[in-house]
């Protein structure tokens, strides 16, 4: 009597001219060469594979292959490079997986369907005196982000020094300014971007980094007033000391969706690059800026961010490197001539109010994005 895990491979399975021992399995399978007959066929190793599956699955054999078989049919079923098929082998039976791309974007970013086109809210990074070419070669990340998602490659700043740069983004005019002087020496009368928004019944706020009280209008520290415009607004007091913050109100405001229709966020004297170097600059907005594009109110597509300086160093005719942070954007450069006008115009557009002085004839910000308002 056979043992269960012997097999007579007769002629009319076996019509081959193989070496009959390499058709031995692990299980113990054994070929009977007596009946086999000589026979050419073409690819001796597909009928070698083809017939010692048919043994295996009759032996009763475990899947587990056998080296020397695994060896003959290795050399002819592996693809070289470049190459879009094996010949030989057998079709899959399922699809591949698709390979997996890595993302871009920021860990968490909101897919299409997640997210509104329509951008309801701005916030404004301010830096230091820089150029568009120094804030490209020395602040890697600021960079990344433009690349990303989009820069304006001729935007300008409208005057030197700071202080009426910060005014005509705010009111829409320099007011006449041309110091760095404190609220005592230059009060500007009449509505800013940030009082005109409230009124309309929207949001504003500005975040002050190292201002110790709210609407801080002396200079302290770290802290400079001569960049925080709202502090000049007299007509504005009791607006400004409820909504003129300290910056550690930010990461509230982001974590709860709650982000001003019209925002602003001003570094301290280090890390906007004034008294320090851009790379300090530049790993302050990874910081601050990488909380607010984790926060509902970016990833929803509500809000836009804008990377901007006040003014560059004197030397590079005040072009400035201008970075707009939206989902919907991918590599977009925009070569239209811009400048703060046209950022204080993009406030009041959200606001739903009229620009401010020389902001109703600037060049459009936002629709030169591409951006969609309300």
């Amino acid at each position: 009597m056979r043992s269960p895990h012997q097999l007579d491979v007769r002629e009319d399975i076996l019509q081959a001219t193989w070496p009959i021992s390499m058709f031995r399995s692990r299980a113990g399978c054994r070929v009977q060469p007596s009946s086999v007959s000589r026979f050419a066929v073409r690819d001796l190793t597909v009928a070698a594979t083809v017939i010692c599956s048919i043994m295996l699955s009759a032996c009763g054999a475990d899947s587990t292959t056998d080296p020397a078989a695994s060896a003959s049919t290795a050399s002819t079923a592996t693809p070289t490079m470049g190459s879009t098929s094996v010949t030989g082998a057998p079709a899959p039976t399922t699809s591949p997986a698709a390979p997996q791309v890595p993302s871009a974007s920021p860990p968490g970013a909101p897919t299409a369907a997640d997210r509104s086109q329509t951008v309801e809210k701005l916030l404004v990074f301010v830096v230091e005196n820089h150029s568009l070419d120094q804030m490209q070669s020395q602040m890697p990340y600021t960079r990344g982000l433009a690349e990303q998602y989009g820069y304006a490659n001729n935007f300008v700043a409208l005057t030197h020094p700071s202080l009426p740069n910060y005014l005509a983004i705010a009111g829409g005019s320099t007011f006449g300014v041309h110091d760095d002087g404190p609220p005592s020496a230059h009060s500007a009368s009449g509505s800013s971007v940030f009082g005109a928004a409230i009124d309309a019944g929207k949001t504003a706020r500005l975040y002050a980094e190292a201002m110790t009280t709210a609407c801080q209008r002396e200079s302290h520290g770290t802290y400079a007033v001569k960049h925080n415009p709202w502090a000049y607004f007299v007509d504005e007091t009791a607006q400004c000391q409820r909504d003129d913050v300290p910056l550690d109100r930010l990461a509230n405001d982001v974590n709860s969706g709650s982000l001003p229709t019209v925002g602003m966020v001003i570094p301290d004297m280090c890390n906007d690059a004034h008294d320090c170097p851009l790379s300090r600059a530049d790993d302050w907005m990874k910081r601050y800026v990488g909380i607010v594009l984790t926060g509902p109110d970016w990833r929803s597509g509500r809000l836009a961010v804008v990377i901007t300086a006040d003014e560059d160093d004197w030397r590079h005719g005040n072009k400035i490197l201008t970075v707009v942070v939206h989902p919907s954007l991918h590599h977009a450069v925009v070569t239209d001539r811009l400048d703060h006008y046209s950022l204080s115009q993009a406030y009041a557009t959200l606001a739903g109010i009229q620009p401010l002085g020389r902001a109703r004839s600037a060049a459009p910000l936002l629709s030169a994005f591409g951006l969609a308002t309300p």
